[in-house]
């Protein structure tokens, strides 16, 4: 009855919306952004070798961004090293909710030239930035610019007389394109227009002079034509834009020196009204359908679970774990992560447990759940965390996994007394143990092939033999045997992320062999890579002194000994293989075992490793996630190396 009553307001709501729509909106044009990406070109301007760029463009955007705030065009100097000069321009038709929402898009997109300059046109928005170059006054550029015509030549296909319609067609182009330039350059550098069925737009950024932009719209002009007879058409200038299309595609009310039954202003009063009735009616609709959708989505979730749970024997009751955990103590907590706290507990029958409390209270609550359980459930392995069970009944969700007594990795490393306790020959087998973990997860030992995506020291648990168990499966995903890697949004611990991921969101099992790099040199370091010295973060001591042939420098000094001094060298180079900024020179983990226990193996030479620059880590520590699927709040945090590869700097 339920599912029913639910599908009936589902069917009425959606009724309700398109019969409004058609009803009342049949000629009216909801904002678009324009977000659609015309072109993104890399130039060939880059920083001098070893200067700290990141910083620098991050402060360029932040700039140019509060410009853009409250106006369409931003333009910025920063005398810095290098120094860094950047534009930003909307086209005029873009109210300034669409013109930050397309600025937002471009700023997303332009850092995958990093670190060369580069220049990006969107539909409603054009983004720049050079080294050591001031082209603020830059109209015409031999080098970038460029047409951009569509594939489709729809203008012709319909009439018997091809060749007729094509010269008609061009010839309303030419007028079109023709008369946008002349409004444009009577109103201070825009216009639209519409006649013929053909549509055109032409906008000249706010730092050129009157000249400049008639050069660069004249310029444009007559490129563009030259799409004829493609039904669309863009040039890209240095200083300027200009489309034509078959579609209309600019602002309603942009032109307005078109032709219209009615005055712009009626137009503006009736559209303002119908949109602000309807964006109340069908928000407050679609909010009532969403919630019921969402709760619907929910129950049918912890539905298949239970059900799951109630086959399995994994079930177990909110009350027991309650006063297992000596409700939820303080004195029983034994950490906190991304996804909730970790308790102590005692079950009825003497078992000690671990707790982990999950606090629900954002939408994607059941996903992560769902994804813990559903994918812990069908592993095991030695050195991973064992899942014991699941309640799901009470006010929040719980899992129950083993209790490993050493706690965490970290507590044992980072503690001036507790690391003395770690000997080496411990060391190397913790890592052994945690590369065997990962492997399996990758695949070795079932058919599925798991990402755990947060590989850090307070995620590795030791238990009473000091053996490694990797755990918090919160963020794992699941990639299928025909992909190469995922594309998802940004998860895990800054400082542990391969470039690939953080830059791009491009998520393989080397994103997990990158981690695992970084936290082999913390073990055998006895640093945190997030910990700065003179000579910069960890990873670039240790490549220092890989470089010169003093690998056994490195070495923690509470472990060095005879056998550190053979074995260390040999595990750290390992390391240093595993975060390699090229995906294709990781090894697997099957790899790495290979390595650490075939001493005939011949472990190859590595390659610089990207470096990350204590500017950008900022307060973040080997403890703290962060997950975000802003693209530039990654970009601005990207791992600076002094040799780029072609993956962070060309285009896609």
């Amino acid at each position: 009855m339920e599912s029913m009553g639910f599908s009936a307001l589902k069917q009425s709501y959606w009724r309700w919306v398109f019969l409004f729509i058609f009803s009342f909106l049949f000629h009216t044009c909801f904002s678009d952004p324009r977000i659609t990406n015309a072109g993104l070109f890399c130039g060939d301007s880059r920083p001098p070798n070893g200067t700290n760029y990141v910083p620098t463009f991050t402060e360029l955007m932040k700039q140019l961004s509060n410009q853009m705030n409250d106006n369409h065009f931003a333009s910025y100097h920063l005398n810095s090293t290098p120094p860094m000069y950047g534009l930003a321009q909307c086209h005029e038709d873009l109210d300034q909710t669409d013109c930050l929402l397309c600025h937002a898009e471009a700023r997303t997109r332009i850092p995958r030239c990093l670190p060369r300059s580069a220049r990006i046109f969107l539909d409603g928005c054009f983004l720049r930035y050079e080294y050591n170059r001031d082209f603020f006054h830059e109209s015409v550029s031999p080098t970038f610019d460029t047409v951009n015509c569509s594939s489709n030549n729809n203008a012709t296909a319909l009439d018997r007389d091809q060749n007729s319609r094509m010269i008609s067609f061009g010839r309303n182009v030419d007028h079109a394109v023709g008369n946008v330039t002349s409004i444009a350059l009577r109103r201070n550098g825009f216009g639209v227009v519409g006649m013929d069925g053909v549509y055109a737009l032409a906008q000249c950024w706010d730092s050129l002079t009157p000249a400049e932009c008639r050069q660069c719209l004249q310029n444009a002009s007559e490129t563009v034509r030259r799409c004829v007879p493609n039904d669309e058409g863009r040039a890209l200038n240095a200083g300027c834009y200009l489309r034509y299309s078959t579609t209309r595609f600019y602002t309603e009310g942009a032109d307005s020196e078109g032709h219209h039954g009615y005055s712009i202003g009626v137009i503006i009063a009736i559209v303002s009204a119908l949109s602000a009735f309807v964006t109340v009616s069908v928000s407050a609709a679609y909010v009532i359908y969403a919630r019921l959708s969402k709760r619907k989505r929910e129950l049918k979730n912890l539905g298949r679970i239970s059900k799951r749970f109630d086959r399995s024997g994994l079930k177990f009751k909110y009350e027991t774990l309650e006063k297992a955990t000596d409700y939820f103590s303080p004195s029983r907590k034994l950490g906190q992560g991304g996804a909730g706290s970790v308790f102590m507990g005692i079950l009825p029958d003497g078992r000690t447990v671990a707790v982990k409390r999950l606090i629900y209270n954002t939408r994607q609550w059941v996903d992560d759940f769902f994804n813990e359980v559903n994918l812990i459930s069908i592993i095991q392995h030695k050195n991973l965390v064992k899942l014991l069970g699941a309640s799901i009944e009470g006010p929040e969700s719980l899992l129950v996994y083993e209790y490993v007594p050493n706690k965490s990795l970290d507590q044992f490393l980072f503690d001036e007394e507790k690391s003395k306790l770690l000997t080496w020959k411990q060391r190397f087998d913790i890592i052994a143990g945690i590369a065997e973990g990962l492997a399996h997860l990758h695949g070795g030992g079932s058919h599925v092939r798991i990402i755990h995506r947060d590989i850090k020291s307070s995620n590795v648990l030791l238990d009473e033999n000091l053996s490694p168990k990797i755990a918090d499966f919160g963020l794992v995903r699941c990639l299928g045997t025909e992909r190469s890697h995922l594309s998802t949004g940004i998860a895990g611990t800054l400082g542990y992320m391969a470039p690939e991921y953080l830059i791009r969101g491009q998520l393989s099992e080397k994103a997990d062999v990158y981690s695992f790099g970084v936290l082999v040199i913390e073990i055998v370091c006895g640093k945190k890579n997030s910990s700065f010295t003179k000579s910069g973060s960890l990873l670039q001591t240790v490549w220092t002194l890989y470089k010169t042939n003093a690998l056994a420098e490195a070495v923690d000094l509470s472990i060095r000994d005879e056998m550190s001094a053979k074995q260390a060298p040999g595990v750290l180079q390992i390391g240093l293989l595993c975060t390699q900024a090229s995906v294709l020179l990781r090894p697997s983990m099957a790899e790495v075992i290979q390595m650490l226990t075939d001493k005939d193996y011949e472990i190859p030479m590595p390659n610089q490793p990207p470096f990350l620059n204590a500017n950008v880590l900022g307060t973040a520590t080997s403890s703290g996630s962060y997950s975000t699927d802003s693209f530039i709040s990654n970009a601005l945090r990207k791992i600076q190396s002094s040799g780029t590869s072609s993956e962070s700097s060309g285009t896609r």
